[in-house]
């Protein structure tokens, strides 16, 4: 029986072992997978965020074409407009002229009338003279009833032939400075209607110029829609990866190291601040999420309220906000409590939130772009939401290149870089470079 016995509690033993094995095994296997998941969606994420680049750049492209095309379409109508000026007033100049050349025209038929009748008279007197001349002027003398007679006979004929030469040439004159005048009116007028005539033909090719830009600007309109259609695809296939990533990051209300880094280093391919930076904020500010207030909790007094810590007019609505959209109690939840001076007299204000210590009136202006990113509400007591939040700031304060981090920490501190407080962003420093030295000796 003892045998039997013993042999039955070794079975029990081994089953109870293999029991546990069996349990780190699949243990060991659920975060092989979860590692491997990870692993195929970061891969995932880097090929789409480098589609999205490209896209992002082709637009810039795009862009910059059709304001290109944009511009000198403008350009052309303008000298469209321009040139429709010039034509309608060559145009004008030509009905001028055309009435100028009318009456020119009218004026010589005149002239030319006169000039006949003149000539018409003008041969009768040849003839009278010309009869005159065979007689000499003793006939004239002895024809004539008195000497004074046959003078002034004489003398009638010599202005005659006299008045007759100078208005033949003037005559002569004034049709050569119509005929003139016509020539000229009419090389004018060539002149007029072939600048209009080369005037229409630039018209029409401008018009056929905007019609041939409109249509590649048509075009690029297309091609910018279709690259806008692929980045919306990409942007929202990389926010469902992020928002699995995001939930990989498993968290409980106490984080280890490894995981903290595993966060920072996430939210550093979002953001581009330094993951090890973003380490030694959260240290600095929370002991990454361990001392997140001592306010405000469940059994505090009435003096550790949110409604006497904050700042009624700046933050108590915000955080009333903020619990209301998370479903939590705002009279429970714990938030930083102001500084005292020695007496115990309250200095300035407490209810910094969560991990990152942002007070609800800033948290206000960054929880849209945390849920940009993560896909869900935002919340300041989550750590992965206070990473994400922290370099948000971080980088809009500089913090995206490492000379700038000392700099971005003095502001997350008190809103400047003034030196009496410096040694906030110089302990930060010195802490993100040891976090860093961690990291690689970690392979991270």
């Amino acid at each position: 029986m003892s045998f039997k016995r013993s042999l039955i509690a070794l079975v029990f033993v081994l089953v109870l072992l293999l029991g546990f094995t069996s349990r780190f095994v699949f243990a060991d296997d659920s975060m092989q997978a979860v590692e491997a998941e990870k692993s195929q969606l970061q891969s995932e994420l880097d090929q789409i965020e480098a589609q999205i680049a490209q896209f992002q750049k082709e637009l810039v492209n795009i862009k910059g074409e059709k304001n290109t095309l944009t511009n000198k379409i403008k350009q052309l109508k303008a000298q469209q407009a321009t040139l429709a000026l010039r034509i309608k007033e060559t145009a004008l100049e030509v009905q001028d002229m055309d009435h100028q050349i009318t009456a020119t025209k009218s004026l010589i038929d005149k002239n030319q009338v006169r000039t006949e009748a003149l000539k018409a008279e003008v041969a009768e007197s040849l003839r009278q003279m010309n009869t005159n001349d065979h007689r000499t002027f003793l006939f004239v003398f002895f024809s004539e009833h008195t000497l004074f007679d046959a003078l002034s006979e004489v003398q009638q004929f010599t202005q005659v032939t006299s008045g007759l030469d100078v208005l033949l040439d003037q005559l002569h004159k004034t049709r050569e400075d119509l005929s003139a005048q016509k020539t000229r009116l009419d090389a004018e007028q060539d002149h007029v209607e072939n600048l209009l005539a080369v005037q229409t033909l630039q018209q029409q090719a401008l018009t056929g110029s905007v019609k041939d830009q409109a249509t590649l600007l048509t075009q690029t309109k297309g091609k910018e829609k279709n690259y806008q259609a692929s980045l919306t695809d990409s942007q929202k296939q990389a926010a469902q990866i992020r928002t699995r990533l995001y939930q990989l990051l498993d968290v409980g209300k106490q984080i280890t190291f490894g995981q903290a880094v595993d966060i920072a280093t996430w939210v550093s391919k979002q953001t581009g601040v330094r993951a090890s930076f973003l380490l030694a904020i959260l240290t600095q500010e929370s002991s990454l999420g361990k001392n997140v207030g001592t306010c405000n909790r469940p059994g505090d007094p009435v003096s550790k309220s949110w409604k006497t810590i904050m700042k009624p007019e700046r933050d108590q609505e915000p955080f009333k906000t903020i619990t209301a959209e998370l479903g939590m109690d705002p009279d429970t939840t714990a938030v930083s409590c102001p500084m005292h001076d020695k007496k115990g007299n309250q200095i300035g204000w407490g209810g910094a939130m969560g991990p990152a210590q942002f007070i609800p009136s800033t948290w206000m202006g960054y929880r849209a772009k945390v849920t940009n990113i993560t896909g869900k509400v935002a919340n300041p007591w989550d750590i992965r939401d206070a990473f994400i939040a922290s370099a948000i700031k971080l980088g809009a304060d500089g913090a995206t290149t490492k000379d700038g981090e000392w700099a971005a920490a003095m502001r997350y501190f008190s809103g400047s870089t003034n030196v009496r407080f410096r040694f906030y962003g110089d302990q930060v420093v010195a802490q993100a470079e040891a976090y860093q030295k961690d990291m690689e000796a970690l392979g991270k």
